[in-house]
């Protein structure tokens, strides 16, 4: 059986009755890795001997006779802000690798373990998450599997490169402003973000603690909810997880849309679009039957007060290794960062009550409609070091718009599912936003869409 562009779940259920040995799927993704990262540069660290010894005791356990988790078999990869035991968390910095190695395994590399998948190795990102480009310059940038020339947005760069790529079916990015998102929309595959607390962040390296998510990136709707059911539940390694009940999502995403009550994210999600992400939007409502617009109030507002809390919150942490190791930034983080630590602490006050007002009326929102659909950037991916676009004949900084459309949402923490919108020649996102604690609603819609072929995650050409 070539498991080389199967799904996790397809993965799990051949490695389950026998059909093929997790080492086989192992062995397979390591050389796919050895075959194409040079081109995608997406791994930055390769486990392969720890990866064939669990390979060896998933096949040890199936012989045996005991029943195989979920995920059996599954290769997957991670960003490297998630700790490895042995590794230096590095987080896309210089500074991190010299770290010591981390002594445990992030929570959510043991869940999904935990529910048989592999380890495979930790992928490329911008420094310290504060990216939307997926463009390092200590490891050097991913690139899109759909065209090597441009940007696998960021900062899950490398998670996004590593699954539209084929090289694993499964990876885990983080999500501050829209790294899970904007990668997912960029190359062609699917991402959950989830509720703000939903998934534990124990042993990763932070960013901004009150904005901070991490979730999967996938090739479908199915491997992302086998992926969320593993990771779920309260963590007291991080006191922002939510004690909230366990909420298994694989069974209901055959429903279908029942009596769910849809509408268009409209006003700021409506402008600052290119051609092709209106496109996209239009083919996600008109299959979903939508013609309702609803006006989120203040979004504008809300990507400013995201920006504040970020470059002050980030700054904090970052205060002692700016005064020790200022040189080792990537100049643009370092910049950014410097300018957060003197903006006066008044601004963060001031944003984060403008937080809890717009979460509540954004919450009121919900009471009328069950999902927002929503653009999940302003195009499609742009070339490798381009600097500005010019949209609505005014010209932009790429890097500071990519995520237009994706700061309110994670402002709140809402949970959200990129769907992908296979255009030509690139791919192209559209966000499925629910209210707090419904990423099975989120996951229901996805599947729907993708059962009836309106969106899909695209093969690369050169793949």
């Amino acid at each position: 059986m070539d498991t080389s562009w199967s799904g996790a779940a397809e993965i799990a259920s051949a490695v389950g009755t026998g059909k093929v040995t997790a080492r086989a799927v192992v062995d397979g993704a390591l050389q796919k890795i050895d075959d194409h990262n040079g081109a995608l540069n997406a791994f930055t660290d390769v486990v392969a001997e720890r990866a064939r010894a669990r390979a060896k005791a998933v096949d040890a356990a199936f012989a045996r006779g005991e029943k195989l988790g979920p995920l059996a078999g599954v290769p997957f990869a991670v960003k490297n802000l998630f700790d490895v035991a042995g590794l230096p968390t590095r987080a896309g910095s210089k500074i991190g690798r010299d770290l010591p190695p981390a002594p445990r395994d992030a929570t959510l590399i043991e869940r999904l373990e935990a529910a048989g998948a592999i380890l495979v190795g930790a992928l490329n990102m911008g420094e310290y998450a504060y990216d939307f480009t997926g463009e390092n310059i200590h490891d050097g940038p991913s690139r899109n599997p759909h065209d090597l020339t441009r940007m696998t947005g960021g900062s899950s760069g490398g998670s996004g490169a590593a699954v539209a790529g084929g090289l694993v079916p499964l990876a885990l990015g983080s999500d501050t402003n829209g790294s899970i998102r904007v990668p997912s929309s960029f190359c062609g595959i699917f991402g959950l973000k989830p509720t703000y607390g939903r998934l534990s962040r124990a042993r990763s390296f932070p960013f901004v603690f009150s904005l901070d998510h991490l979730g999967p990136l996938a090739r479908s709707t199915r491997d992302l909810a086998l992926a969320y059911d593993a990771m779920q539940g309260p963590d007291e390694g991080d006191p922002g997880c939510a004690v909230h009940a366990v909420q298994p999502v694989g069974g209901k995403l055959t429903r279908g849309l029942g009596d769910l009550r849809i509408a268009r994210a409209g006003g700021h999600f409506c402008t600052a679009l290119f051609a092709e992400a209106e496109e996209a939007v239009s083919r996600v409502c008109t299959a979903l039957g939508v013609s309702r617009e609803i006006d989120i109030p203040e979004a504008a507002r809300a990507r400013a007060a995201a920006y504040v809390i970020t470059t002050i919150e980030g700054a904090s942490l970052h205060l002692e290794r700016l005064r020790r190791r200022p040189d080792d930034f990537d100049p643009a983080v370092r910049d950014r960062l410097l300018a957060g630590a003197m903006l006066p602490a008044v601004y963060l006050d001031r944003a984060q009550k403008f937080r809890r007002w717009y979460r509540a009326r954004v919450l009121e929102l919900f009471k009328d409609v069950d999902v927002l659909i929503a653009p999940a950037t302003p195009c499609t991916a742009p070339e490798l070091g381009q600097v500005t676009f010019k949209l609505e004949g005014v010209e932009l900084p790429v890097r500071a718009n990519i995520g237009i459309h994706t700061q309110p949402i994670s402002f709140i923490g809402l949970p959200v599912v990129v769907v992908p919108v296979p255009l030509s020649p690139m791919p192209i996102g559209v966000q499925i936003i629910t209210a707090p604690w419904r990423e099975d609603i989120a996951l229901r819609v996805a599947q729907t869409l993708e059962a009836a072929g309106a969106v899909a995650a695209p093969r690369p050409l050169q793949f």
